[in-house]
């Protein structure tokens, strides 16, 4: 069942609609989402899923979607939307978020085979309703804790296609992670490295002692969250999560109270750290706003159970369904804004660097350059074949928000295939947001000490 989201009241043209589709491995499970139709050239756009770790409308209402929701509740056309150049689809899953629903407990998700299951009969019904769909380039994005869902659904329909599952292949061209948690032993700070304390060293949030500390805890996370993604024992992840939880995310949080997580420019206001975020619980719930979008039901931005029943997936490394993409022809782009913490740029272009794919030397032989739009420095890229890390300049955990233009040319570039600019002279290393984070032993006592939020 789908219908035009009438009820936010935002023109006729293109075609938008939102509503439910039934998945039939469940027993009574229903998938909210949300239809846009490209405003620029829809016949010939791609089709580009987005998921996020809450519900999506957030991102439609205040991030990529064609929508801005301002505080007075009036809604209005954004310049800077994905759907600009893409058909875009959002969803609310798994199933429990946002609108999503089942009244069966036998459908909740604990992992991510069950997330990819319940996406793949989200797609078939999809294209059994909308067939003029099913042959357009389809490419699965998201943000946060997105990184372990784009890459578990985009192996899942992959391996759907190669082994005749499906009778119809998907035409998956590509795969796209912003500040995504993708690797948790190499981004949460438990790797050899420590991307979380270097990331707060390097920007003056922590001082020597406490690095210190964290650096000599990591060793015990590391082999705990290696025994949990080794065994997958639920009990064990669980202990692993919370252990290394309370020894490095916490102090390194205690030495920096009130901080805006997802934005270290800013401060941590509601339940989300972004004040902005509330007037959607008010709007979403308005019956007038609920009859348009053929909902009956209280919406909240985040299912605080469901985020509890995955608990035990987070630990999981998903880059390893990257390799077997990429060889298969799949590109995939890791962007990541550089003023978030909590999934930051650091820890996603280690894991990156780290993979162990067909290009790995490539990889390491190629050189950061400058990405630019109209003009202005947005970033700075490395792409060798099929794979692309993108660091977002001026940007926190959510790069659409922050940075609407440059993300919308991020996006468009990459479903067109188009590069992020020309590759680096020989002496074109001196520019800031392409030099490497410096290490720990790099950095002074002095300037390691000066941190305002330092802990002695």
């Amino acid at each position: 069942m789908d219908r035009p989201t009438k009820g936010l009241g935002v023109g006729k043209e293109p075609e938008r609609y939102s509503g439910y589709y039934d998945l039939n491995r469940t027993t009574d499970g229903h998938m909210f989402f949300f239809y846009f139709q490209a405003r620029e050239d829809p016949e010939n756009a791609p089709l580009v899923l987005w998921m996020t770790g809450c519900s999506s409308e957030l991102a439609v209402f205040f991030e990529n979607g064609p929508y801005r929701l301002s505080p007075n509740q009036t809604v209005e056309e954004t310049t800077y939307g994905w759907d600009v150049s893409a058909n875009m689809i959002f969803v609310d899953q798994p199933l429990y978020t946002g609108f999503s629903y089942s009244t069966s407990d036998d459908d909740r998700c604990f992992d991510e085979k069950c997330v990819s299951n319940d996406m793949l009969d989200f797609f078939l019904a999809l294209y059994e309703v909308r067939p003029e769909l099913a042959g357009k380039d389809l490419f699965i994005t998201g943000e946060s804790y997105a990184g372990h869902y784009v890459p578990a659904v985009a192996s899942r329909l992959f391996r759907a296609s190669k082994s005749g599952e499906v009778a119809t292949p998907f035409p998956l061209k590509g795969l796209a992670i912003g500040n995504g948690l993708t690797n948790p032993a190499i981004q949460a700070g438990w790797w050899r490295y420590g991307a979380y304390a270097d990331y707060l060293l390097a920007n003056g949030k922590i001082g020597r002692t406490l690095y210190s500390y964290v650096s000599l805890i990591n060793p015990l996370c590391r082999w705990s969250l290696g025994v949990c993604d080794q065994f997958k024992w639920q009990w064990e992840c669980l202990l692993a999560v919370n252990f290394c939880q309370a020894v490095t995310f916490v102090p390194l949080m205690a030495a920096n109270p009130g901080m805006n997580v997802y934005d270290i420019r800013k401060p941590c206001v509601g339940p989300l750290c972004y004040a902005e975020f509330e007037v959607l619980d008010t709007y979403l719930n308005l019956p007038e706003v609920q009859e348009g979008l053929g909902v009956n039901r209280k919406w909240k931005s985040c299912n605080m159970r469901v985020h509890a029943e995955m608990m035990e997936d987070w630990p999981h490394d998903f880059s390893h369904v990257l390799p077997e993409l990429l060889a298969g022809g799949v590109r995939a782009l890791i962007y990541a804004g550089d003023q978030d913490f909590i999934c930051n740029w650091l820890g996603n272009r280690r894991w990156v660097d780290a993979l162990p794919w067909a290009g790995a030397g490539d990889w390491r032989a190629a050189r950061d350059a400058r990405w630019t739009v109209d003009g202005e420095q947005a970033g700075v890229f490395r792409t060798a074949g099929p794979l692309t890390f993108l660091k977002v300049g001026g940007a926190g955990h959510m790069v659409p928000m922050d940075q609407p233009k440059h993300g919308l040319d991020m996006i468009t570039r990459f479903i067109r295939d188009e590069p992020f600019g020309p590759q680096p002279e020989e002496d074109d290393d001196n520019f800031v947001l392409g030099q490497p984070i410096p290490r720990a032993r790099a950095v002074s006592r002095r300037q390691g000490e000066s941190g305002l939020h330092a802990v002695q």
